[in-house]
């Protein structure tokens, strides 16, 4: 399960999506994401999942990449299913107990369970198709404007980055962990709620003990390379918007709009 966790993950190449300026993919995500709690329709929705699934494919990442971001959040995409099935009034079709599962329950959680997917799906590829230096001056930009009044923009977004790129690592980490822990005879399986609860902290421990030394090393090596924050900062690649990015807008635009003019 932990090797199907691709949170942070990035995938080089040289794709179309790749290529574009950092920055308008995440002002892009953004407006996909609001798109996606403007419209309640099946029809709307199918049309979202149809680029979605092109963006996918001109990505040139794998859709069992795809699908492994997916994995994870499974069980909580079914809760919230189930929690729409039982709690919008309609007509009952099917009654267990106290719990009348009715035809708008099922509609509304149909809407609600793509809704999500495609935020995880659409979220996935910013990171997929970015790498963390990118992705950090690319906030770090869309964050300057908030410096007037204070706000250190670049190491907010450098925090951030950081953060996200260690999520991989520390699974890596846990994974060997539980491995080591497995193989000294602990047993992360059998017993009730409260003995597997027990069962985590041989985990835990040695997790937090080594993300606070990575932390460690890391504020080390900033220093021994005289990071001194933002201030000054230079960058031997500078972002640079380009008639690829002007397309790109363009479509997601026109995409918007139509996508709004199907909406009742």
């Amino acid at each position: 399960m932990l090797q199907d966790i691709m949170l942070g993950q990035f995938f080089p190449g040289s794709s179309i999506i790749h290529k574009l300026d950092p920055r308008v993919k995440i002002c892009l995500l953004f407006a996909m994401m609001v798109l996606l709690f403007l419209v309640d329709t099946l029809n709307s929705y199918a049309m979202l999942m149809g680029f979605v699934i092109v963006v996918v494919i001109i990505s040139h990442i794998p859709p069992v990449t795809v699908f492994k971001s997916l994995r994870p959040l499974m069980w909580i995409i079914l809760f919230t299913f189930l929690i729409h099935l039982v709690s919008h009034d309609g007509e009952v079709l099917y009654k267990i107990w106290i719990l009348e599962v009715t035809d708008e329950g099922i509609y509304k959680g149909i809407l609600i369970s793509i809704r999500l997917m495609l935020l995880i799906v659409l979220s996935s590829m910013l990171t997929f198709t970015t790498s963390p230096l990118k992705l950090t001056d690319a906030m770090e930009k869309l964050l300057s404007p908030l410096s007037r009044f204070g706000v250190p923009a670049h190491e907010l977004a450098m925090m951030m980055t950081i953060a996200l790129r260690f999520i991989p690592t520390l699974l890596e980490e846990t994974d060997k962990i539980i491995k080591a822990q497995s193989a000294r005879g602990v047993d992360f399986e059998s017993g009730n709620i409260f003995q597997r609860a027990k069962s985590m902290v041989p985990i835990l421990v040695p997790l937090f003990l080594s993300a606070f030394r990575r932390a460690d090393e890391l504020a080390m090596a900033m220093e021994a390379r005289c990071y001194r924050g933002g201030e000054g900062r230079t960058h031997m690649k500078k972002l640079q918007i380009t008639s690829l990015d002007y397309a790109a807008i363009f479509i997601v635009v026109i995409f918007f709009g139509i996508i709004l003019s199907l909406n009742p």
